[in-house]
């Protein structure tokens, strides 16, 4: 038996004549009448009584009738749903982020905009490390992760997103303090000053642009405490124990005892914010995220 048979029984059933049935169809009235047996005798009940004038259900032709409809109803579904599926409209992705990602707001904008295209895409999120997350991109536990480290590892590609200026953040009781919201350091005034910074471990690309930025700057920093996450830094800044580099959009953070302050001069540091991906990954849905995400960068800001 196959679906088409049950189409043509629903259609007869409906038509109470199998010359109508068959026009609706686009069959001959012979080959139809056929079918209409073959599929009696290859269930062994009578589902149709012939009259003079048409055909009507027997009690069981109305209870099969109830399950053809069901089964073609269920097989349409199937099909639409595969279909939506192939085109990344429907299934489920695991988005990773470095917990200094969303405070840039082009992070929270793609996720949402993303979920409003695709309301059947189940999105979980999972914020880690730049390592943590790269690994969970390459076992699959993690199917695209935003992070803020350059990263190079076998059958993984990276989508640069964009990069934004790095700020000074102080105790509000530094001497570098002062001057307002407004005001602007120049890398230099750093030297001697104490740093924390971002673990290099946990990700070499920040701090190895931090470091070179300021021997470009004509100091090498005194390195007070590394710490595992970029948000932590604030932590110890606020506690007085030194300064740090942070991306600007951190700066939405406020936090009691921490000012911001901006960099001025030349070959300033940057901190990027990446999308790591598996190259060529099957998943239509990862397609459809990786090419808004590209439109959403490329875009300009709400």
């Amino acid at each position: 038996m196959e679906l088409r048979h049950l189409r043509y029984f629903v259609a007869v059933a409906e038509e109470s004549h199998i010359t109508r049935a068959a026009e609706r169809l686009g069959l001959q009235q012979p080959p139809l009448s056929q079918q209409m047996k073959a599929l009696e005798r290859e269930l062994g009940v009578q589902l149709l009584r012939r009259r003079p004038r048409g055909v009507e259900l027997t009690a069981a032709g109305r209870s099969f009738l109830a399950d053809a409809r069901a089964v073609l109803a269920q097989a349409e579904h199937a099909v639409a749903g595969a279909r939506r599926t192939a085109r990344g409209e429907q299934g489920q992705i695991c988005i990773g982020f470095t917990s200094s990602a969303p405070f840039h707001p082009l992070v929270p904008r793609l996720i949402r905009t993303f979920r409003e295209a695709f309301p059947g895409v189940a999105a979980t999120l999972e914020e880690g490390g730049t390592l943590e997350l790269v690994d969970g991109v390459q076992r699959e536990t993690v199917d695209v992760a935003v992070v803020r480290t350059p990263v190079e590892a076998e059958g993984l590609v990276v989508h640069p997103l964009l990069a934004e200026p790095m700020v000074v953040a102080l105790p509000r009781a530094h001497a570098l303090a002062a001057g307002g919201a407004s005001a602007s350091l120049p890398l230099k005034a750093l030297a001697g000053e104490t740093f924390i910074l971002y673990r290099r471990r946990s990700g070499p690309g920040l701090y190895d642009a931090i470091i070179g930025a300021c021997r470009a700057a004509g100091f090498s920093p005194v390195v007070g405490q590394e710490v595992p996450r970029i948000v932590s830094t604030l932590n110890l800044v606020a506690a007085g124990l030194g300064l740090s580099l942070v991306p600007e959009s951190l700066a939405r953070m406020q936090m009691d005892g921490v000012v911001y302050r901006r960099l001025k001069g030349r070959a300033m540091p940057t901190a990027p914010l990446l999308l790591v991906a598996r190259r060529g990954d099957p998943s239509a849905t990862v397609r459809q995220f990786l090419s808004l995400a590209r439109k959403t960068a490329e875009g300009p800001a709400p």
